[in-house]
């Protein structure tokens, strides 16, 4: 069994998690686990989640951690930067989005990838982040074992990310992302009524 991660801070953007998380547990390879620095996270959208793992009780062993933006990713904390950086050293597949990818510029943790966020503009007082060339003025971007979406792209991120996995074919994470992207009338049209 594969454990997907995924961190959570109170004030999380909970349309951002809806895809990923839904599609990754669906299958019978993989298990997602809630962690964060509390027990329990309020979403933006008022949505109360209790969390299965604190930091210092995470798993050693995990295939994949997602970092969901929100509104309280200006903090430093250094139990997230440790696990970021030991995520990524240790080339398990990292996917940050939105205010996370902020946190990520602002330590320094964006150095060595090409990647994209919300707005370069936004990171101009961030003495530790030195890589505005490699900012990809895209929705999400994967480079080695990173990938990185601004807030208005949650199905981009979570296609980048089930290709970074080897979730499934390319065939049907692509149909996967069809029906997500256009619903279920136009999914019907091009691919067949998966109920009929």
């Amino acid at each position: 069994m594969k454990t997907a991660l995924i961190l959570l801070l109170n004030d999380y953007a909970d349309w951002e998690v809806a895809y990923i998380s839904s599609t990754i547990n669906m299958s019978e390879e993989w298990t997602v686990k809630t962690i964060s620095t509390q027990k329990e996270v309020k979403s933006i959208g008022g949505l109360t989640t209790k969390i299965d793992y604190l930091l210092e009780e995470i798993p050693s062993q995990y295939d994949l951690l997602i970092l969901i933006g929100g509104n309280s990713w200006t903090n430093d904390d250094s139990d997230i930067i440790n696990l970021v950086n030991n995520t990524l050293n240790n080339n398990i597949i990292l996917g940050a989005i939105c205010g996370s990818v902020d946190f990520m510029a602002r330590n320094g943790l964006l150095n060595n990838f090409k990647h994209t966020g919300n707005d370069l503009s936004l990171w101009n007082t961030f003495d530790q982040y030195s890589n505005k060339d490699e900012f990809q003025f895209k929705q999400a971007v994967r480079d080695k074992n990173l990938v990185t979406a601004n807030g208005t792209a949650p199905i981009e991120f979570e296609q980048l990310i089930l290709e970074s996995i080897d979730y499934a074919e390319k065939n049907e994470i692509e149909k996967t992302i069809y029906l997500h992207r256009y619903g279920f009338y136009d999914y019907s049209k091009k691919y067949g009524n998966p109920f009929a």
